[in-house]
């Protein structure tokens, strides 16, 4: 440990041999080492033991106790302040000895110091070796103060440096002087913290928990504001407390600073003050992982039906090397531009293995997500329609949604939207100069017009297929492929030639095509989808005769969303292709015309199915009356039965034979003929 190292230095005796070159650093000898050196032989002439030759060398060493008493004190606080800043490399002790708990308490204190404080304290520590050494040779302690004092101020008055009192060195000795030199260090840092410690304002406890009641709180309020409600409340309660300033240092001092953001920010925010995990994608291939994302621009455009927007891309990157390969951009970020963007990325490189996307509603909708279990968002029930991401064979990953914010680092795309990206290669093209809406609500340049103006979409795409081929083909990319030489176009050019592709087969071009919605089935072979909307209540009609009384209640209709007037295709719930339908529109009250088309089309139905109907059946009613066994009479006469009825009246019985077939009758009548009788017995007849 620390102290421990100090006390196998600090503990030992100063050296007692000195040579020329030691010497010379003291102020009251000669500059130069030659002058140093004949004074030095002068002064040895009359004590020839206290000079001889240093072992191994031709140089001569000198008995430090028969120099002049100015030259040893200066020697006492040199040889003191190597002892010092030599602390921090000394080699361990041999034989360590187990601290006790004030030193450890000491050390600690000292080790969670400022390096300041740390520096201030050593440099102490250099006096009062010096003060020490001194003392041992028996020099009285105010004059070895004096001596370490002046030597001390007059290498300060050389640096330009606050000078010390002897005061100051007093009060330093007679605090350490009778403990252990291995606690000199951490006493003497301890002493200056004892000294501050006491120079604190006072504060009520019950002043400081009010102010950090009302400090630390989401709504984040204003230091200077907390602080003029303290004084108001201090007042009325008679509490003491400190200047704005010393609060200020209380907070940095025992309020860590994790607590003071969670406290203000909350737990989003000090999720950031944790280090983020750092992935290598050296095991990915290019296609095999694709992440996407939407950027709105910070531009004003007019798009193709007049509104003044700023619209909204969708952008598909190869994880790998970090090329952007397709791009949509719409009014809105919705669901049919991100299908596109994928059928083109599919169309050209093929189909990738992994895709990340956040979960919003336009990327995680059924349409795109269907049957995926973890998509958190819209109902997922068991019998829903596959997407089209897990039909394609495309295993989806979420981005991961903590304290209520996503984690836009979870995907590579999001640096392409931050500084020297699309918002500086395409926002700020010069064919949208006049027209950039500034970076935030407090960023706007000079020409800034709001959607007043908008450039005209034909400048708007250029500016933006320039910005992205910039971004793909700049040079030099500092990332783990491009490693500060390729391009992202060069690193995927390279390692795209390497892998197996997934192509798509032209079915699943033509999956990626249509959408997809299901509905119900009428009996009639009628249907309605909600993807065209509503007008005035009513929806878009399908027809598809060939569904006419199937057993289908539940179907999947695919359809194109730019041709949703046209054909449709309509598939079982398992995607078994079952027919077309075709969009119908109403006909006027008055149009006789449709109503004769109608009733020609009804007319070839009935008879088209009446003779399949026909056709399928293959016996006659006739023959199946044939086929059926005779019927055999039986002309035994019947007997009538004869059921006895007993009636009870008062204490008398009374029996009656009835015939079966007047059973009912005499059903009913026994059933009278009782409740007669309790009725009776009721009332005491």
């Amino acid at each position: 440990m620390a102290f421990a190292l100090c006390q196998s230095v600090v503990g030992g005796d100063m050296k007692t041999w000195v040579t020329v070159a030691e010497v010379v650093e003291c102020q009251s000898t000669p500059n130069t080492e030659r002058g140093c050196r004949k004074f030095l032989d002068k002064l040895f002439l009359q004590y020839p033991q206290a000079r001889r030759k240093r072992q191994g060398t031709k140089a001569f060493e000198y008995d430090v106790n028969y120099l002049p008493e100015n030259i040893q004190a200066e020697l006492v606080v040199i040889e003191g302040k190597r002892t010092v800043n030599s602390l921090p490399v000394l080699a361990e002790p041999a034989k360590p000895v187990e601290p006790s708990a004030e030193a450890q308490m000491l050390w600690a204190a000292y080790e969670q110091g400022t390096t300041k404080a740390q520096n201030e304290a050593k440099w102490k520590l250099g006096t009062m070796f010096a003060v020490a050494e001194l003392t041992n040779t028996g020099m009285n302690i105010m004059t070895a103060l004096e001596l370490v004092c002046g030597k001390y101020n007059r290498e300060c008055e050389a640096k330009g440096e606050k000078p010390v009192s002897v005061g100051s060195l007093k009060r330093w000795w007679y605090a350490i002087k009778d403990e252990d030199r291995s606690l000199w260090l951490p006493l003497l840092m301890s002493e200056r913290g004892k000294n501050g410690k006491s120079r604190e304002a006072e504060f009520s406890e019950e002043a400081w928990a009010f102010f950090k009641a009302d400090y630390f709180r989401n709504e984040r309020p204003q230091l200077g504001s907390c602080y003029e409600r303290l004084k108001r409340a201090a007042q009325v309660n008679g509490w003491v407390i400190p200047s704005l300033s010393s609060i200020k240092r209380k907070i940095e001092r025992e309020i860590p600073k994790t607590h003071q953001v969670y406290l203000r920010e909350g737990e989003y925010a000090v999720s950031r003050y944790f280090p983020s995990l750092i992935r290598t994608i050296a095991d990915v291939d290019a296609m095999e992982w694709v992440n996407g994302d939407g950027y709105k621009h910070n531009v004003w455009v007019e798009w193709h039906n007049g509104h003044i927007i700023r619209p909204k891309t969708w952008l598909w990157q190869d994880v790998r090397t970090r090329k952007i390969l397709a791009y949509r951009c719409d009014e809105s970020e919705n669901t049919n531009m991100i299908r596109l963007a994928l059928l083109d990325v599919v169309s050209k490189y093929g189909i990738p293995k992994h895709l990340t996307i956040d979960n919003t509603k336009a990327a995680a909708n059924k349409k795109m997500t269907g049957g995926v279990k973890n998509r958190y968002r819209f109902k997922v029930s068991p019998d829903e329609v596959q997407g089209i991401i897990p039909a394609l064979g495309i295993q989806l990953h979420w981005t991961t949604v903590r304290y209520g914010r996503g984690r836009g680092q979870a995907k590579p795309i999001e640096r392409a939207f931050s500084h020297g990206g699309l918002g500086e290669l395409v926002d700020k093209h010069p064919l949208l100069a006049g027209y950039h809406a500034g970076d935030n609500a407090l960023d706007k340049p000079d020409n800034y017009q709001g959607n007043k103006a908008g450039v005209d979409y034909e400048s708007f795409i250029l500016a933006l297929e320039e910005g992205i081929q910039m971004f793909n083909e700049r040079l030099n990319r500092e990332t783990e492929i491009c490693r500060g030489e390729l391009s992202f176009e060069q690193a995927f050019e390279r390692d795209f030639a390497l892998v197996e592709k997934r192509l798509a087969t032209p079915e699943q071009l033509r999956y990626l095509l249509t959408l997809h919605e299901e509905v119900t089935l009428k009996a009639n072979g009628t249907f309605e989808l909600k993807c065209g909307g509503e007008r005035q209540g009513l929806r878009n009609r399908y027809e598809a005769y060939d569904l006419i009384g199937t057993k289908h209640k539940r179907v999947v209709v695919r359809y194109d969303p730019n041709r949703l007037h046209d054909k449709v295709w309509v598939y079982s719930q398992e995607g078994v292709y079952l027919a077309e339908a075709s969009c119908t529109r109403p006909a006027a009250f008055g149009d006789t015309q449709s109503a004769q088309d109608h009733s020609r089309k009804e007319r070839e139905f009935v008879r088209h199915t009446k003779k399949a109907a026909q056709a399928a059946q293959e016996m006659e009613v006739q023959e199946v009356a044939e086929c059926m066994p005779e019927v055999e009479f039986d002309d035994t006469p019947s007997v009538p039965q004869v059921w006895e009825v007993v009636h009870q009246e008062g204490n008398a019985m009374r029996k009656q034979e009835v015939l079966l077939e007047d059973e009912k009758v005499s059903t009913f009548r026994r059933g009278l003929d009782n409740y007669l009788a309790m009725a009776k017995k009721a009332k005491g007849l």
